[in-house]
């Protein structure tokens, strides 16, 4: 038996303080895989700890399968939860751990055939008799999935399980993760801050930041169609590009965005998308440009729909079967402040007489959901760790490429931009080329 989450306006607070989680609405579906993804302290861990029933909701509604659950208590719901810290009983052995929560259950049942049959499934047969203390991390792990496992919940709740253990295992445990939920059948919330762990197993990554779901999606299309600039930053390796810009629009001629020394110039015959980017004009916008959107290429190469810049090589990262390439454009990078935060910082209140009230509500709005968007000067000063001791980031534009193009520092390099995979936001944050309204196609 599977079962549906759902979530109306929940929000959550402690001692009078912020709302750690603020009128977060979702719909789980069963047997549906949900990561819940965000930077530490978001309020993902809450969530998952309010669908549990281990912390109390102070605002809004869950329900469990259509029924009002806000009072059940834990027992009742019917889930199970893998911890971060594993939470495996020290003076017991595997199976005893497995078998603890079967013998509170059905006290008058013998436990030992569901722990052997979890047992076979987890590959663990050989550790049923050792204590946690002569287990490794990734056998104690397995343990504490298997005591989920063994009770045949309506629901798996997994708090970051595998934060704990090394890269190598990660990966493993990973896909085991993966495999092990969808023979089962069973709904599953899985929270993480690790976004390759969310794209990689998620049916669909709800994306959290300051208590206030930024965006809910399939992986493919939280990553191709970002809601927002935080999440465009956020999801993605190596981090989107994100520079500066200036919309000219003029009527006799070619609309372009300005990044500084260099520009880009939009195709004709407009698309939809780039004709409403004209009620931008001579404001400056924020340009987002994934590393796989650029290549490096003769101008003679260029594809319709691609256009022609340059740049500096600075600095160039081997990864083995890629490059990462960080090339000097000549233009304004700009970056999200205190984007790991757990938190966005809050907007410096001030008195204006200009704009309607509509306005400035809507300004409010985009600053909690996106947070502010800085040039790199001004982050430099709130955020010196985010610059060198140069006091500048090595390039303003990352390209990955192919191990095989041979490139050295200070080489003048030309570089092909599709303007089809071109992101553009507001001050704020918010996306407004492709228009919100947009799909993504995938199939492009």
């Amino acid at each position: 038996m599977t079962r549906a989450i759902s979530l109306h306006d929940v929000s959550k607070a402690y001692a009078r303080g912020p709302r750690v989680v603020d009128r977060l609405s979702l719909d789980i579906a069963p047997g549906e895989f949900l990561v819940l993804l965000g930077p530490s302290g978001c309020g993902k861990s809450t969530v998952l700890r309010m669908i549990a029933g281990l912390e109390q909701i102070d605002e809004g509604e869950l329900r469990l399968d259509g029924e009002y659950a806000n009072e059940l208590a834990p027992s009742e719901r019917d889930m199970a939860m893998v911890f971060q810290n594993f939470a495996l009983y020290p003076s017991m052995t595997s199976r005893d751990n497995i078998g603890f929560p079967l013998r509170i259950e059905t006290p008058g049942e013998d436990p030992r055939p569901r722990v052997d049959a979890t047992a076979r499934m987890l590959g663990i047969e050989d550790l049923l008799e050792r204590f946690p203390s002569q287990l490794s991390g990734g056998e104690r792990q397995r343990v504490a999935m298997g005591r989920a496992i063994a009770r045949h919940p309506s629901a798996f709740l997994m708090d970051e399980p595998l934060s704990n253990l090394d890269a190598k295992l990660r990966n493993h445990l990973r896909a085991e993760i993966s495999s092990l939920t969808r023979k089962l059948g069973v709904t599953t919330v899985y929270v993480t801050h690790d976004q390759a762990e969310a794209m990689s197993l998620g049916d669909r990554v709800a994306v959290l930041r300051g208590g206030v779901l930024q965006q809910v999606g399939t992986p493919r299309s939280v990553y191709a169609l970002p809601r927002n600039v935080f999440v465009a930053a956020f999801i993605g390796t190596p981090r989107i590009n994100l520079l500066r810009g200036l919309v000219r629009a003029p009527l006799d001629g070619a609309m372009t965005i300005s990044l500084g020394k260099q520009y880009l110039r939009l195709p004709e015959p407009l698309c939809l998308d780039h004709q409403l980017l004209r009620v931008q004009q001579g404001r400056e916008v924020i340009v987002g440009l994934r590393s796989e959107a650029i290549r490096i290429a003769k101008p003679a190469a260029a594809r319709p729909g691609e256009v022609v810049i340059s740049g500096l090589v600075e600095h160039v990262e081997f990864q083995g079967h890629e490059v990462l390439v960080h090339f000097n454009t000549g233009s304004r990078p700009a970056v999200v402040p205190e984007l790991e935060a757990p938190r966005p910082a809050r907007p410096v209140r001030r008195r204006r007489r200009e704009g309607s009230v509509i306005g400035r509500l809507r300004e409010r709005a985009g600053v909690l959901r996106a947070g502010p968007v800085d040039t790199l000067d001004h982050a430099a000063v709130a955020e010196p760790d985010l610059v060198p001791p140069e006091g500048r980031l090595p390039g303003d534009l990352v390209v990955r490429t192919t191990p095989d193009i041979e490139l050295r520092h200070g080489m003048q390099v030309p570089l092909l931009v599709d303007i089809a995979h071109l992101f553009v936001f507001d001050q704020h944050g918010e996306r407004i080329s492709p228009a919100p309204a947009r799909l993504p196609d995938l199939d492009e």
